[in-house]
């Protein structure tokens, strides 16, 4: 008699623990620059116990850790914290560990810094060295008050030249806000967006022309991908594979070029501050300030949850 066919269930291989992780950090939204840093971390603390689990430590290999990057590695009270904030991520949504014992490991104390501010002359002298889009990107940086991720990841639709605004769009802590569109940058930014237009035309003609698009709106709505209104404001200057698809795209202008040509821009124009993309974001703060601005109203261009971050630029200016 002919022995019936086994039937064998297929049994998924268990995660590991890095893809648990990464798994959890996107359940939650959080950035892939965020998702890269608390992997790092969590390695980092892998090792550190000689490739133990991290389900097996306990309170003071966490203490031992967070000890050594400031005693041994020198880190900053800020990397150590935000070293404690992966570990906490890694105990309570992965190991399902509350950890409510590491809330009261003491950190390292975190001196307040007064932020670099540049005058309105070293401004200029910083942007006449600059030229194409990277002199209109950091004009936005200063005339907008953005983030340096923000003018990279700024769309089409997010511009509007005739209220003379520009949309934030999942800014930092996912919120949104609404931000002015400078009226000296206006002009060279529309005939910008026509350059990039006629790009658009030619890599859709070559079959590119997509773009990613956030969350899951992609499934929504399949067509906008190649919709102009979608496009990157400063698109890179290569077609690339995007890694989650492996679909050839033109992303949005990498972060670091723009970084690159500040910081030599910064230079050649002979300040000696130690001056970045970001400090083109704390001068536009402040000179509003200097202008008698509203404080309220610096707080919501700059997109602060709370009055008190806004307030640091009053002692800059030495000012109640």
């Amino acid at each position: 008699m002919r022995e019936p066919e086994r039937t064998y269930a297929c049994v998924p291989k268990p995660l590991r623990l890095l893809d648990q992780l990464r798994q959890a950090l996107r359940a939650f939204h959080l950035s892939p620059r965020t998702e890269i840093a608390y992997v790092s971390w969590v390695k980092r603390f892998v090792l550190f116990h000689g490739k133990r689990h991290p389900a097996d430590l306990g309170e003071k290999d966490v203490e031992q850790f967070l000890s050594w990057l400031v005693t041994e590695k020198h880190v900053s009270a800020s990397t150590q914290n935000q070293a404690k904030c992966a570990l906490l991520f890694l105990y309570r949504y992965v190991l399902d560990d509350p950890l409510g014992w590491i809330e009261g490991i003491k950190l390292a104390h975190r001196p307040r810094r007064l932020p670099v501010v540049l005058t309105p002359e070293e401004v200029r002298s910083v942007l006449r060295e600059l030229v194409g889009p990277s002199w209109l990107m950091a004009s936005l940086l200063y005339g907008a008050g953005l983030r340096l991720s923000e003018c990279c990841m700024l769309r089409v639709k997010d511009i509007e030249f005739e209220r003379g605004e520009i949309t934030v769009r999942d800014g930092k802590g996912k919120k949104d806000r609404v931000t002015v569109l400078p009226r000296s940058v206006a002009g060279p930014l529309r005939a910008h967006l026509r350059r990039v237009k006629r790009l658009h035309k030619t890599d859709l003609a070559r079959g590119y022309g997509r773009v990613a698009l956030p969350h899951a709106y992609e499934r929504k709505d399949p067509q906008a991908a190649s919709q102009w209104a979608w496009q990157f404001v400063f698109p890179g200057t290569r077609i690339i594979a995007d890694p989650a698809t492996g679909e050839l795209r033109r992303h949005h202008r990498h972060q670091t070029t723009l970084s690159r040509d500040v910081r030599n821009a910064v230079r050649c124009a002979g300040i000696t501050k130690h001056a970045s993309c970001h400090t083109l974001r704390h001068s536009f703060a402040t000179h509003l300030l200097m202008s008698g601005t509203d404080i309220r109203t610096i707080q919501e261009l700059l997109g602060h949850q709370n009055v008190s971050t806004t307030e640091i630029y009053t002692h800059v200016l030495n000012k109640g």
